[in-house]
């Protein structure tokens, strides 16, 4: 079985893909998901609304991931997530924390900067 941190790295690449049932795969039945600004997303089905609807709003969307560290099922990463608009690339430093039990994600928490999304979506 993939160690949590390989995990994580397999998940950041796939995001890229913009596939729902390719990131459903990454996640337990009873994952959380928050995005810390926000309220969270508790079990699978709310945790992919939520995705897709990331999905929907961005033709393209990366994760780059700078640093990462690992200490048990705990996995760190400190990325710049990249989403594309009408061909604006638009970048959001994120620092990010991963549950990982079996192999699936089972807590998903970002920290970020709400402003800076604020002006993605209004395209400043």
């Amino acid at each position: 079985m993939a160690s949590g941190e390989q995990v994580v790295r397999d998940f950041c690449a796939a995001v890229r893909q913009r596939d729902p049932e390719v990131l459903r795969a990454f996640f337990s039945e009873d994952v959380v998901y928050h995005n810390i600004p926000l309220d969270p997303a508790e079990g699978i089905d709310a945790t992919m609304e939520m995705m897709n609807s990331f999905l929907g709003m961005f033709e393209d969307l990366e994760f780059e991931i700078h640093h990462l560290a690992s200490d048990g099922s705990t996995v760190l990463t400190e990325r710049t997530d990249h989403f594309t608009s009408n061909g604006r690339s638009a970048p959001l430093p994120v620092m990010g924390a991963f549950h990982v039990v079996d192999g699936k994600i089972t807590a998903w928490r970002d920290y970020f900067d709400m402003g800076q999304v604020s002006t993605i979506l209004g395209g400043g």
